[in-house]
């Protein structure tokens, strides 16, 4: 096989040769290849490769040929080795890599002929550079204590190239190599250690690719000190010589001084306590008694004691005697012949028993008396019995204190350029409570959701949403109890409004379209039947249908209501797809392929081919894991391959084996203006991720003036009985509201785990203050409890005419819905034939279909090829059913090499054969 090319610079074609020459001669050697690069703007770059000896060089991107015409060649000779030197140039725009859809990003490589052969270059991939003007995360400002940690977070734009982040601190770059207390290398965000005074000030997050440079919001740190008290000062003395007062002790706000808006020390500086000195009270004399009788002894007596008062505390004791004695006879006295003073007679012993006794019982009385006194003291002071007390319990002559015991805010700026954040937001936690039932039917006045038949309403004000407040307003029909699997069968009722309109038209209610069909006519040679922008595609291997007939076949998708009523835990994984006529007897399997929405990454599901019966049941054809020869499931991350020999209606289910079992589901948001020109209506949908679906969703926006305000993604949904939450976020204030109660969703497990019944969407009602907001910028939160979270970004202009189109689908398979004969394949019959020839034929070996089969990750189920009359021929249409979209022949060709390194009779089939037949079959089609 050969092929001309004529190369743009060049005035003569060159023939590739059909068979390998036995000149001597040496592969080709790349001395440039191709490098990875960036389209900025609308700018097109070019890629560039140079290789000797080079016969002849072409670009090979996204595994198709580049058209020689956009080929620049230029031809030298190498003068130290005598080699002839080859290079070339293309270009690529903008509009090539946004036209590509493919699993992978843009790539383009050489592949270099020389008379030994091929060699290929590196793949260079190509993107559009670009950098959003948003901060997923702007940095927030922070009031923290001295020698707590600073941690400032920054989420870049969304860029390609990935954008690099740098830190500004007042305008200034921040050097965290020359600051061990910094560190800027985790994750983008700002961490400072031990914050310190001169840590305060203005940062700023700038993100930079090449394409542009972005400045998030300027967050303020303050770094504050909190007072503390210094030690208490001694107690004072009581402030009064004797009788009632106080002491006190003192202490200051100075342990440190409070800064930066620091808290003040909590509690008293000044404590007081109150004091009592008793005063000394001196004692003094009563007046003397009477003078007693005179008596044998001729002296009579008199007595005063010192109670008049008594001395206390400490007061001093009466001075004087306390009795007197006189001569009652002038000496005139005589007893006994004696003077009176001699003489010692018995009355005079008597008198000093009696004054001894009289002392005695005065001391009696006078203890007794005293004790009274200090009882009766203690009684009248019991008011004052306290430890410490306020100042203002004592006197009203003492300075008032006031302290700061919280610390609110701050109020200091450090200095005129820094200034204060005025965004500091407080969370309420309390509930919203809704007694009333007229209060719930004037909160639903505005339809808060879509009414769909079973959802569970759940819902709490934006306020809350957007502060993330855990505790929600909470009102909702009344639910069953299940587990998992069986929990996806329980009821749900929904909060309607009496007499009042739905506020948003439910989707089930639109004119749909019940069937998607296509058809073409094919014969003997074969060919392929694609359904445009669903994933659906149907192979008719060459000599499935016998010589000289042909057949119109055609191929329809159900987007009705399903047929296939699941039973238990089983639910629907792809759509039902009918392929006929169903009369139609081929001799060769064909394949069909199905997409679907599971996760089949982990083992968790059991997933069965269904068929439906002429009667209109359903039956199971087989399960994905079992073995079987009358068909064969090859099931891929998106799509199910399946070699069948009859036509009809199948579909593929699935069982939940555990609650980690995941459906993958496309999450969208569009948007159009209300019948009120203020209103803009959001509707968010959740859809299996199937391209059908989402079509169907396309088919009816369009219907509705939808428009799509971006690119849908991807969200994992367990199997784990957890609901679904869709939120409006980050709405910008004094521009858009959101009806009251209306920024949160939650749309219960059952209507998410069985949504292919009818799509899944929410609908939520912004208005704007006024008619001239004309942008719209907020985010979608669509998370399951317990599970996984997207975020969908908006931003767009609600005016038509500035709106930024995003392209629902891509195109490639839509200009060619039928193509037959051998330009539907990208392996050329000639070669199929000799693979099979070769691969067929048993040796000492083995089976070399086998290996075959294993080198393209087939590896199950190989008992139904050996059914086969060509089982090699059968592994061929299987690949090519499942390599479609995705590439050229490399995965084949490398799986041949590596075969033929054991087998030495399949070295005839060479890579750069395969190469050639690629390049052929992207020229005649067009590509």
């Amino acid at each position: 096989m050969s092929s001309v090319f004529n190369f743009a610079g060049t005035d003569s074609g060159e023939v590739l040769p059909e068979s390998i020459p036995s000149a001597p001669g040496t592969l080709p050697h790349f001395i440039e290849e191709p490098d990875d690069a960036y389209i900025i703007k609308s700018n097109p770059i070019a890629l560039r490769c140079k290789a000797r000896p080079a016969m002849q060089i072409f670009f090979k991107c996204n595994g198709e040929w580049v058209h020689q015409n956009e080929h620049i060649s230029e031809e030298s000779l190498d003068e130290s080795s005598g080699l002839k030197v080859r290079e070339v140039f293309i270009n690529v725009t903008r509009q090539q890599v946004e036209d590509f859809h493919g699993p992978e990003d843009y790539w383009c490589q050489c592949v270099a002929w020389s008379h030994l052969g091929t060699s290929k270059s590196r793949k260079a991939s190509v993107r559009i550079a670009y950098l959003r003007k948003n901060f997923e995360q702007d940095p927030q400002g922070r009031e923290v204590p001295i020698e707590g940690m600073i941690v400032l977070h920054c989420r870049p734009p969304e860029g390609v190239p990935a954008a690099e982040v740098e830190w500004l601190k007042n305008e200034e770059p921040i050097d965290s190599e020359q600051d061990e207390n910094i560190d800027t290398r985790a994750d983008h965000n700002l961490i400072i250690r031990q914050a310190r005074l001169s840590d305060s000030g203005n940062y700023t997050c700038m993100a930079a690719n090449i394409v542009a440079k972005r400045r998030s919001l300027s967050a303020t740190v303050v770094v504050y000190v909190n007072g503390g008290w210094s030690s208490w000062t001694e107690w004072s003395a009581c402030n009064v010589r004797c009788g009632r007062g106080w002491q006190k002790r003192s202490r200051t706000c100075t342990n440190p001084a409070p800064l930066n808006g620091g808290a003040f020390c909590e509690g008293m500086s000044v404590q007081k306590i109150t004091c009592t000195s008793l005063c000394p009270v001196d004692g003094s004399w009563e007046v003397w008694s009477e003078w007693s009788v005179c008596s044998l002894e001729c002296e009579r007596l008199r007595i005063r004691e010192c109670t008049a008062p008594p001395p206390r505390n400490g007061g001093k004791f009466c001075e004087g005697p306390s009795q007197e004695s006189e001569n009652c006879t002038d000496g005139l006295c005589i007893l006994d012949k004696k003077p009176l003073h001699e003489i010692k007679p018995q009355s005079i012993e008597n008198a000093s028993d009696i004054a001894l006794y009289s002392g005695l019982g005065a001391a009696v009385v006078a203890v007794a008396v005293l004790v009274i006194g200090v009882t009766l003291y203690r009684r009248s002071q019991s008011d004052y019995g306290v430890d410490v007390i306020d100042s203002s319990a004592l006197t009203g002559g003492f300075q008032t204190f006031n302290f700061k015991t919280v610390r609110q805010g701050n109020s200091l700026l450090l200095n005129p350029a820094m200034q204060p954040d005025l965004t500091v937001s407080r969370t309420y936690s309390g509930p919203i409570c809704l007694q009333d039932p007229l209060d719930k039917e004037l909160m639903t006045e505005s339809s808060l959701f879509n009414p769909l038949s079973d959802i569970k309403v759940k819902v709490q004000s934006s306020f809350m949403v957007s502060l993330g407040v855990s505790e929600r307003a909470e009102y909702h029909g009344k639910s069953h109890s299940g587990t998992f699997p069986h929990g996806n069968n329980r009821g749900f009722s929904t909060v309607h409004p009496r007499n009042k309109t739905p506020y948003i038209q439910n989707l089930s209610s639109l004119p749909t379209r019940t069937e998607l069909r296509t058809t073409g006519v094919f014969g003997h040679l074969g060919g392929r039947l694609v359904m445009p922008n669903t994933g659906v595609s149907l192979l008719i291997p060459h000599g499935a249908i016998p010589e000289e007939n042909s057949w119109e076949i055609y191929m329809s998708i159900n987007q009705g209501e399903p047929s296939l009523q699941s039973e238990g835990p089983e639910v629907l994984l792809s759509p039902e797809v009918t392929c006929g006529p169903p009369e139609m007897i081929v001799t060769t399997p064909f394949a069909l392929t199905i997409p679907h929405c599971a996760d089949v990454s982990s083992e968790h599901w059991n997933i069965h081919l269904k068929k439906r019966t002429p009667q209109g049941k359903w039956e199971e054809v087989m399960s994905v894991e079992d073995e079987s020869t009358s068909c064969y499931c090859l099931l891929d991350p998106f799509a199910c391959h399946v070699l069948l020999d009859s036509f009809g209606t199948y579909a593929l289910t699935g069982e939940p084996i555990t609650d980690c079992a995941v459906k993958q589901l496309k999450v969208a948001v569009f948007g159009c203006m209300s019948c009120n020109s203020l209103d803009y209506n959001l509707r968010v949908y959740c859809v299996d991720n199937t391209p059908c679906a989402f079509q169907e969703v396309v088919s009816d926006e369009r219907h509705q003036g939808g428009q799509l305000l971006e690119e849908p993604k991807l969200l994992h949904f367990k199997g784990n009985t957890f609901s679904l939450q869709i939120s409006v976020l980050d709405i910008p204030p004094f521009l858009w509201r959101i009806k009251p109660f209306t920024a949160c969703q939650e749309v219960p497990f059952s209507r998410v785990w069985c949504s292919n019944r009818q799509p899944l969407h929410c609908a939520f009602s912004l208005e704007r203050y006024t008619p001239t907001t004309t942008q719209l910028s907020c985010k979608i939160c669509i998370r399951q409890l317990k599970g996984h979270e997207q975020i969908l970004q908006v931003q767009t202009s609600i005016l038509e005419s500035e709106r930024e189109t995003i392209t629902f689908f891509a195109q490639e398979d839509s200009a060619f819905p039928a193509q037959t004969g051998p330009k539907a394949f990208k392996i050329p019959y000639s070669i199929r034939q000799r693979i099979c020839a070769t691969f067929d034929t048993p040796n000492a070996k083995g089976k070399d279909w086998q290996m075959l089969a294993q080198k393209n990750s087939i590896n199950r189920n190989l008992s139904y090829f050996a059914t086969q009359s060509s089982p090699s021929a059968v592994i061929l249409n299987l690949w090519e059913a499942r390599h479609q979209h995705d590439g050229d022949l490399d995965s084949l060709a490398c799986a041949l090499e590596e075969i033929g390194r054991t087998h030495t009779k399949l070295s005839n089939i060479t890579e750069s054969q395969l190469d050639e037949a690629d390049f052929n079959y992207s020229r005649q089609n067009g590509l």
